[in-house]
């Protein structure tokens, strides 16, 4: 039996397991946001008995306060796009199933409602048009190249720390003009901003308050350089838009924050779960091996199949009513985009991963609305150029070990995935 074989087994095992737990625990019971699911993988039975028999459902059983969760994709759809109803604002709670912990209501435009969300969001909206992308494609097929280029042959390597942390990094230090020699500081400052405290990323909340001021005096910093010295980045945008150049250092924070992990965790993991989705899909990877063309469709269904951002929260701004359920204001409200990315009343055979998808745009990955992501494009060229330079170089790049899942029910992370690429 192949490595490859082998995982896809084990993984088989571990999901068995799993429906039987799902199947057999009382609804009422659910917790489908605890970390340990998308750590092991193993959540998909969970949101498979949801979506059939309890669409928007009342979780009351969880280590943190009760929250609604809705998972079909139509109802995901209409909370993303009633901001009259749900709100996303800090000062209600934010945009994640726990609230904000207190000393860290950083007010940011994806956790803001109208109008300081449409004032802010357009501020930065110019570093992601098609022209500049256009100008941005050049460095980043020449930073792909160079990375591909220097991976060792024959033998096993983390492809998350040599290849997806060091690309996407390599974009944000570019976005930002940040110091390049010290750019693995945005990439700590990500996942120390998400991270659960058992997640094993920081040891204690003293810990992240203290790397998180480094972030914030950093910027600081380099926001009154630029105020005096405007580049093309986006905190020189910033700090010259009248929607932004007052922001509150918190505001400030918040947004920075936002622009890091959006800039960070999204394109860093999926590029990571192409890997592993090519090798759990043998005949996809030879499809694509012999069609490159394909990179087109598979790049969004990559981003489907992985959601990199498992939920967005919202609060409820008054009483109403969704999926026959009564929501009172104030609930919190959960929308599962890894669950509406598994919906078979909209998606055709959703569990399965096709790179040549007829439609592979219907996701919910970025979003919907007004708070869809800005960088969303950016993210799908930064994918479609690394395969690009990936299969111009080599005929395969194996997996070879188990994928390390983040402790996560918000960032669907890898902190390793062991592979080796012969040749």
């Amino acid at each position: 039996m192949t490595a490859q074989a082998a995982l896809r087994s084990d993984h088989a095992d571990l999901l068995r397991d799993a429906r039987l737990e799902a199947y057999s625990t009382p609804i009422e019971d659910f917790h489908p946001g605890a970390p340990r699911l998308f750590q092991n993988d193993t959540l998909w039975p969970w949101f498979e008995r949801l979506r059939k028999e309890a669409p928007v459902h009342y979780c009351t059983k969880a280590p943190i306060e009760p929250y609604w969760s809705v998972t079909r994709y139509h109802d995901i759809m209409h909370v993303d796009t009633s901001h009259a109803i749900f709100s996303s604002d800090v000062s209600n709670g934010g945009i994640m199933i726990r609230d904000v912990p207190p000393g860290y209501e950083w007010p940011s435009f994806i956790a803001m409602d109208e109008p300081r969300h449409g004032e802010q969001r357009k501020t930065v909206q110019p570093m992601f048009t098609p022209e500049h992308l256009d100008e941005m494609a050049v460095l980043i097929r020449q930073r792909s190249a160079k990375v591909l280029d220097s991976l060792p042959r024959n033998e096993t390597f983390n492809w998350v720390e040599k290849v997806s942390i060091e690309l996407t990094t390599q974009m944000l230090a570019t976005l930002f003009d940040f110091p390049f020699e010290e750019r693995r500081k945005l990439t700590r400052w990500s996942d120390v901003s998400t991270a659960l405290p058992k997640s094993g990323i920081v040891s204690s909340e003293e810990e992240r308050r203290r790397e998180l001021a480094d972030c914030a005096e950093t910027f600081g910093r380099m926001w009154k350089e630029r105020q005096a010295n405007p580049g093309r980045d986006l905190i020189s945008m910033m700090a010259h838009s009248e929607a932004t150049r007052h922001m509150t250092p918190d505001n400030l924070m918040g947004n920075l924050i936002l622009l890091i992990v959006g800039g960070n965790d999204t394109t860093r993991n999926t590029m990571t779960a192409s890997v592993l989705a090519l090798n759990e899909n043998p005949a996809e990877y030879q499809k694509l091996r012999d069609n490159p063309a394909l990179i087109e469709t598979m790049v969004p269904e990559v981003i489907r199949w992985q959601t990199p951002l498992a939920h967005m929260r919202r609060t409820a701004l008054v009483d109403t009513e969704l999926g026959g359920q009564k929501i009172r204001k104030g609930d919190r409200v959960v929308m599962w985009y890894v669950s509406g990315n598994r919906d078979g009343e909209v998606i055709e055979n959703p569990d399965a991963f096709i790179i040549d998808r007829k439609r592979p745009r219907i996701h919910l990955s970025f979003g919907f609305g007004i708070h869809r992501c800005v960088g969303m494009r950016l993210a799908e060229l930064q994918l479609r150029i690394v395969w690009q330079e990936i299969l111009k170089r080599f005929d395969r790049i194996e997996v070879v070990g188990e994928p390390k899942r983040v402790y996560s029910s918000f960032v669907r992370g890898y902190e390793s995935l062991p592979v080796r690429i012969p040749g």
